[in-house]
């Protein structure tokens, strides 16, 4: 482990401007990659080869692919369709948004979602006289808690997904389970604690005539715009084909980031959108961020400090594998509550390789205790997830303010319960698979 003081301070202090948020996050990786290079611990050459491509190609097609979704106002349309069928029922506003927002977090992005969902959930029952936090709160936990349940719906899965070969088909048999206990457990928990909240109001006439004035008024605010159903066919269709090709990946041979740019490209040509004013949209800040990690931890792996890790700390809980796969669960669940577990994330790869050339534990068990630690403990805290944090901010915009401490209050209890689940889960698991 020679030269190694170096680069562990470096990536430290990129930790701890990450985690606080003392400068942007791209900068922050960048720059210690700089600093690495700047001091000649590494040079631009092998820097490269630390980068893992086909995640940055999967993020940056599914990327395209979500933004010209987006500009076709299926998300708006799907959101305002909810609203309409839950005719102002306080539960049902609860059950059939949650039930869309883990839908299309799970096929496409947890972020995009709450921006849509957020401000329409919002105005329904702020204009019903509900307390809008709830609804908030509950699907910002929920996005999480779907976009658990696919290779593409939380950048953790993505990036252990790449980095191991697991592939879409995978991720779905494999976490679909825990994830649909987890998300009926949320859903239970969120109605039993505020019963109060969920009454109807089929009783009230004069309630009844303002919600129907109220969707009334959802409708032409949100679906104003002229929906192009021809540029929606298109985006509907190429969205399709994507999924196919993802779940046939071992038929096609077609790596997941392969899939997304090539779809993301023929989208491009058939809808004609401006290139450049989407290329804008891109979250380029993002991409940079998770190039800058796979950098400096591949430093660390590569200087031996990972491999150090691995052993003097994971590897001396014993060989017990009930015992190693909780652990790698907690330690992902709690340490994903507090820190951002993307950095999390490609720093506990190559120490859970390590785990298992020294136990080897069959089916993946030990990637879908990280997949399901990393995405559930999300939840525990505002700043666990992207998702709790733009769903916080938009609510804001609404005059709606949730503090740190109001949104852990609800979100650390599921997170718990969730955590409990997977537990459980994996248990099982592991004993049908010994």
């Amino acid at each position: 482990m020679e030269g190694v003081f170096i680069p562990i301070v470096v990536f430290l202090i990129v930790y701890a401007a990450i985690t606080f948020e003392l400068v942007n996050k791209a900068v922050a990786a960048l720059l210690g990659v700089m600093v690495l290079l700047a001091l000649h611990i590494i040079d631009e050459h092998t820097a490269i080869e630390f980068i893992d491509f086909e995640t940055i190609m999967l993020l940056l097609g599914m990327m395209m692919i979500v933004t010209i979704l987006r500009k076709s106002g299926f998300f708006t349309i799907v959101s305002v369709k909810i609203a309409e069928l839950t005719q102002g029922s306080p539960l049902k506003i609860l059950v059939l948004f949650s039930v869309v927002t883990a839908g299309l977090s799970a096929c496409l992005d947890n972020v995009t979602t709450v921006l849509i969902v957020i401000p329409i959930i919002i105005e329904l029952t702020a204009g019903m006289g509900l307390d809008p936090k709830v609804y908030v709160i509950s699907q910002a936990v929920i996005s999480n808690i779907g976009g658990t349940a696919t290779l593409i719906g939380d950048p953790p899965n993505i990036i252990i997904g790449s980095k191991v070969g697991l592939t879409f088909n995978q991720f779905i048999i494999n976490l679909a389970v825990p994830v649909v206990l987890a998300f009926a457990s949320a859903l239970f928990y969120i109605w039993f604690t505020n019963k109060d909240k969920f009454k109807p109001i089929d009783t009230n006439l004069a309630k009844l005539f303002s919600v129907q004035l109220l969707l009334e008024k959802i409708r032409f605010n949100y679906l104003s715009i002229r929906i192009d159903k021809i540029f929606l066919t298109k985006s509907l269709v190429c969205l399709g084909l994507a999924i196919t090709l993802f779940v046939t990946q071992t038929i096609t041979k077609l790596s997941p980031g392969v899939v997304a740019v090539l779809v993301a490209m023929i989208l491009l040509v058939i809808t004609k959108v401006d290139v450049e004013h989407m290329l804008e949209e891109i979250e380029w800040s993002t991409l940079l961020f998770f190039t800058g990690l796979f950098i400096l931890v591949g430093v660390l792996e590569a200087k031996g400090v990972i491999e150090w890790i691995a052993h003097n700390v994971f590897l001396r809980i014993g060989d017990n594998p009930y015992i190693i796969v909780l652990v790698v669960l907690w330690v992902s669940g709690i340490a994903s509550g507090f820190l951002d577990n993307i950095p999390f994330t490609i720093t506990m790869i190559p120490v859970v390789r390590l785990m298992l050339e020294a136990n080897p534990i069959p089916n993946n068990i030990l990637w879908w205790a990280l997949s399901l630690g990393a995405c559930l403990g999300g939840n525990l805290t505002m700043i666990g997830a992207s998702a709790n944090i733009v769903s916080v901010g938009m609510a804001k915009r609404f005059n709606q303010n949730i503090s740190f401490l109001e949104f852990m209050k609800s979100s650390a209890v599921i997170s718990v319960i969730t955590l409990l689940i997977a537990s459980i889960y994996l248990t099982v698991f592991l004993w049908l698979s010994l």
